[in-house]
């Protein structure tokens, strides 16, 4: 069997596994476990944690009805496929039954052999991570979790820098990774061949879908449970690199500023403020971590009430900033006063008593952007892996020249409930006349008339016509009756008759 043909057969195996009784989906992962040569000592020491880290990472990232597959790695060859499949299943409620046939999955898998030969398999990390992708999750979005040392040698290829370039340029130029972390882990173990004092386990986000699951995953804190070290972002390096986080308001009068719930800034503002406006001091933290902000330029707007406005910033620059570090950074930012309702406008009466809100965000622009490894990460990554070129292939790429980060604001403009009173009365003393006028136009009315000298008293209501006649039985006029009175129409010539006595 080729090489390729080797790959196709694994691959095959991983998709087949993967999608075998695959519900409607739900989230998927793939754990990659490396078994290369270099991974001897991981294997071998007595006191080596990691196939119980596995294990533990397993049961913190899957949920009941995730789809998951184990495999291991290193590198492709005829007669010995690379990723091969060692476990596929739909996660049940049962923790005890997974944590079981995970364990009984890897507590087989040793190092491997290049085929009829004593020497140990080689690695390749690009084949593994595209397998997982393109044939085990067949572009669907999902979690991709590799175990390695962070060598990267197919064919024994001793430039493990360059190796480690072309996964990286996997990592940031392939268009299905969405997010990408590295997790540097402590784990000193001793071989009979090689020693090692460090572990990297990188999760790659498939997808929209998959950077979702990620998120919601960090957030729920069940994988820093198992891994207790930050992880360093690979990607995205574009967005969400500060962290806005307001330190000190200085407010115009009838207006005040408070964080809302998920680190909303909230203003406050009273219908009778005509300049509503705030000085505000921030803290501009680095959350890009590995990264050190060397320079940058800033730039920030706020969009209100689809009003797109500048925000002055006393310093439109940062220089070395560190991750997790932040810097103090003042603003004045205006609000939109000319679109705020009118305290007489349907809006502003229908939040009468409560506040008319007006959601919008801060946006901030870090551009002319220039990163570099942190020097502690540096530090840590030589004392963890010695002589691997690791950090240097960490370098951002040079199109990551600007980022982006949000920050969302909502404008809450109190109305008085004067103007809903006033309404409300007006609207009560219009019912009021209109009741008494229904009750005038329906009231019985006496009209008294003089026919040929006789005096007559009529029965009527407004809005009736009623004929008039004489002694013979002549009709003689009519009496219409109004609100505001009686009168005679169509009069006979020469008829004897009129209104009164």
């Amino acid at each position: 069997m080729t090489a390729p043909a080797a790959r196709f057969a694994a691959h095959a195996a991983l998709a087949a596994l993967l999608c075998a009784g695959a519900p409607a989906f739900a989230a998927s992962h793939v754990f990659l476990v490396q078994n290369s040569g270099w991974m001897e000592p991981f294997y071998t020491d007595p006191a080596s944690q990691y196939k119980p880290l596995v294990t533990e990472l397993v049961m913190a990232a899957t949920q009941p009805g995730d789809l998951m597959v184990l495999a291991s790695f290193n590198q492709g060859l005829p007669g010995a496929p690379s990723p091969k499949a060692m476990l596929s299943l739909k996660v049940n409620a049962d923790p005890v039954s997974v944590r079981t046939q995970v364990g009984s999955a890897l507590a087989g898998l040793q190092t491997a052999n290049k085929p009829a030969s004593a020497a140990l398999a080689d690695t390749d990390l690009g084949e593994a991570v595209n397998a997982a992708i393109h044939q085990a999750l067949a572009g669907k979005p999902g979690l991709v979790w590799l175990f390695t040392n962070n060598r990267n040698s197919p064919n024994n290829d001793q430039a493990t820098a360059q190796r480690n370039r072309e996964f990286y340029a996997l990592i940031h130029q392939g268009g299905t990774i969405s997010r990408a972390l590295a997790f540097p882990l402590k784990m000193p173990v001793q071989g009979a061949h090689y020693r090692a004092n460090g572990l990297m386990v990188y999760v790659f986000a498939v997808g929209d879908g998959g950077a979702r699951e990620l998120d919601r995953l960090l957030a729920s804190g069940r994988v820093q449970r198992v891994i207790t070290e930050p992880p360093a972002r690979l990607k995205p390096l574009d967005r969400d690199t500060v962290r806005l986080v307001p330190r000190r308001v200085d407010a115009a009068p009838g207006v005040s500023f408070s964080m809302g719930p998920g680190g909303m800034l909230r203003a406050d503002v009273e219908q009778s403020a005509r300049t509503p406006a705030a000085k505000i001091g921030w803290n501009l933290e680095n959350t890009m971590y590995p990264y050190t902000i060397v320079s940058a330029r800033i730039e920030a707007r706020s969009n209100l009430a689809g009003q797109n406005l500048p925000i002055a910033l006393a310093s439109d620059t940062i220089k070395a900033l560190a991750p997790g570090q932040s810097v103090p950074l003042q603003s004045r930012m205006q609000l939109p006063v000319a679109q705020l309702p009118g305290k007489w406008s349907a809006k502003a009466i229908g939040s009468a008593g409560s506040a008319y809100v007006l959601p919008g965000r801060i946006e901030l622009q870090l551009l002319e952007q220039r990163l570099e490894l942190s020097q502690a990460f540096r530090q840590r990554m030589a004392a963890l892996f010695p002589g691997d070129p690791l950090p240097e292939i960490f370098t951002p790429p040079a199109r990551i020249y600007g980022s982006t980060a949000l920050l969302p604001i909502e404008v809450r403009v109190h109305y008085g409930i004067g103007p809903l009173v006033t309404l409300i009365g007006v609207g009560l003393a219009a019912a009021a006349a209109l009741g008494g006028a229904v009750l005038a136009y329906g009231r019985p009315r006496r009209a008294w008339l003089t026919v040929e000298d006789e005096l007559r008293t009529v029965h009527t209501r407004a809005g009736l016509t009623q004929a008039i006649f004489d002694k013979g039985g002549n009709k003689v006029a009519q009496l219409k009756t109004t609100m505001f009175g009686h009168r005679l129409i169509d009069l006979r010539e020469g008829a004897q008759v009129r209104l009164g006595r």
